[in-house]
């Protein structure tokens, strides 16, 4: 071998060798492995319980885990999905909290944010819109001395919810939305006490003629126990309550979910104090 050749061996070696210990010592970028079925519905599955043992804790960190997933539209939505439901189940539960937590804006937003996401990945998904819809809604009442602010929060839900609303007129999710707008809303614009109570008695009749189908853990069919728990509520906060009323709703409810932290432990008390209370003589 020559002087010359010689010395472009040993270059090409050195490079060879080089370049082998850059590897050892600057490995790529290893990207992780996105999760398996199986997992994300044994979070989903967590993140339900959590939401009625009113866990906010374990809300946001099971929120965390359920990373965003890149492939396949329909289960990346349903990722999104349940990120916006922990948040927005997070925010919910918080306000039933005294003091109430300095979080819940951002957990609403994070949750819009979420939502928002999942409708990108699948249009034509009617519960993220719900979700969205509402966290938007309860944006609205913590900016309620804002008026400016309440405007440009309503011009964001509103299409939302009409969307749903023609698409999934019977959807019970979005039912139960609905019920405190009715609620909350003069009669002249078809809101009332008695509307509210129609509109979660209407997602009941709808939750018991819908084929149940358990198949796919993933799509969203939560909705009974929410609208007995409405229904309690508004049973008891009515200009007329209807106290036997108010407790059937609510042990319906319990007995569908035993472990729910605010029906058992916040609810139930208000109904039974509102029950003595009326005993009392006059």
């Amino acid at each position: 071998m020559g002087a010359q050749m010689g010395r472009a061996f040993l270059l090409v070696l050195t490079i060879f060798v080089l370049s082998a210990a850059a590897t050892e010592l600057y490995p790529a970028a290893k990207t992780s492995p996105e999760p398996s079925r199986d997992s994300i519905i044994g979070i989903v599955t967590q993140i339900q319980r959590a939401d009625y043992e009113g866990d906010r804790a374990a809300l946001k960190r099971l929120h965390d885990k359920l990373t965003p997933i890149q492939e396949d539209n329909k289960l990346a939505s349903r990722v999104l999905y349940w990120r916006g439901f922990a948040l927005w189940r997070r925010a919910i539960n918080g306000f039933n909290e005294s003091p109430t937590p300095e979080d819940l804006e951002e957990d609403l937003a994070l949750a819009v944010t979420d939502f928002k996401d999942a409708i990108a990945r699948d249009p034509a998904f009617v519960e993220p819109k719900i979700g969205a819809g509402s966290s938007l809604g309860y944006l609205m009442y913590l900016h309620k001395k804002d008026p400016t602010r309440v405007q440009e929060l309503f011009q964001q839900s509103s299409p939302l919810l009409k969307d749903a609303m023609a698409t999934a007129p019977d959807n019970p999710r979005l039912l139960w939305v609905l019920g405190p707008i009715r609620w909350s809303s003069p009669p002249e614009r078809g809101g009332g006490q008695e509307k509210a109570i129609e509109t979660y008695n209407k997602g009941l009749e709808a939750v018991h003629n819908q084929k149940r189908d358990a198949s796919d853990p993933l799509e969203p069919s939560w909705g009974e126990p929410e609208l007995l728990m409405s229904l309690a509520w508004s049973n008891l906060n009515r200009t007329a309550p209807d106290l036997n009323a108010a407790e059937h709703d609510a042990q319906a409810a319990l007995k569908l979910v035993p472990y729910w932290h605010y029906v058992r432990d916040i609810l139930m008390p208000q109904i039974r104090a509102a029950q003595a209370k009326a005993l009392l003589p006059a």
